[in-house]
């Protein structure tokens, strides 16, 4: 195999994105599927899915992910579903909604932890949702926090 072939076959998350499993209330990164993605297909991520992650060793992205298959109101907005699939994250729940995926299927548009959502990149965010037709899910800024003892996990 040639070193080019090499170099162009290695995937790696971005450097700011949070490396190892977050303890309770640490930091996560949040994603949004990239073109590498193939949403008609999956059957894991479906369109407007909150998703987190962390970086592995190994250059993957461990995903965590909630698309509210059962309208349940409660996770009705995106920020909600974010925060369900990050509590089942730091707490290592049961759940068959997480997936190790090679990092360029995802990109980093920023991050979660105990006291909420930053958004580096809205706009990644919006493009995602827009596709999905789920505005109305959409967060109100940047920057969201909730209480502190509110958990969603189920």
């Amino acid at each position: 195999m040639s070193a080019e072939n090499t170099i162009a076959g290695i995937s790696h998350y971005s450097k700011d994105t949070p490396v190892g499993r977050p303890s309770q209330d640490g930091r996560a990164g949040v994603f949004v599927p990239t073109e590498h993605f193939d949403l008609t297909s999956s059957t894991t991520i479906r369109k407007g899915s909150g998703i987190v992650a962390f970086g592995n060793p190994d250059g993957t992205l461990m995903v965590y992910f909630e698309a509210n298959r059962f309208d349940e109101s409660s996770l009705h907005k995106w920020e909600n579903k974010a925060r369900k699939a990050y509590d089942r994250m730091v707490m290592a729940a049961p759940t068959v909604s997480k997936a190790k995926m090679d990092a360029k299927m995802l990109e980093y548009i920023g991050y979660i932890d105990g006291t909420g959502i930053t958004l580096r990149q809205p706009e990644k965010l919006q493009a995602w949702l827009e596709l999905a037709d789920a505005m109305d899910t959409a967060p109100e800024s940047s920057n969201i926090t909730w209480e502190k003892s509110k958990r969603l996990v189920t």
